[in-house]
């Protein structure tokens, strides 16, 4: 197997942004936002439930298989 791209490597002393000052202010933020959101729709959620989980599988197959450019993969290409 021949790969030809480069890998990004992160630095090693980056601090995470969760442990920054915005990061905890976004989970804080994002925290307070969903518990607000349960609280006012905690009667469609429990009724439909399992609509949510069938919806849930497409939409992980769009996000994850998009993120690492899909089934096409290097080794299925020719070669010139």
């Amino acid at each position: 197997m021949n790969h030809d791209h480069e890998h990004y490597h992160k630095p090693e002393n980056k601090v995470p942004w969760w442990k920054t000052s915005f990061g905890m202010a976004c989970i804080f933020f994002f925290a307070v936002a969903g518990y607000f959101l349960f609280m006012e729709h905690r009667a469609h959620i429990g009724s439909n439930w399992i609509y949510l989980i069938l919806l849930a599988c497409p939409l992980m197959h769009m996000f994850h298989h998009g993120g690492h450019g899909g089934h096409n993969h290097s080794d299925d290409k020719e070669e010139k």
